[in-house]
């Protein structure tokens, strides 16, 4: 276990990826929810 396994938190934070064990966050996930749902795109 540790910055090998991607089974952890830390193995995500040293991948880089998300998932699970290490979620992207709830504010951020409604924040893209609610773009895609009016439309508008975060570059716009």
């Amino acid at each position: 276990m540790g910055k090998g396994d991607i089974r952890t938190k830390r193995g995500k934070i040293f991948r880089g990826t998300y998932g699970n064990r290490r979620p992207k966050g709830k504010k951020r996930r409604k924040q893209a929810a609610e773009a895609a749902k009016t439309g508008k795109g975060e570059a716009t």
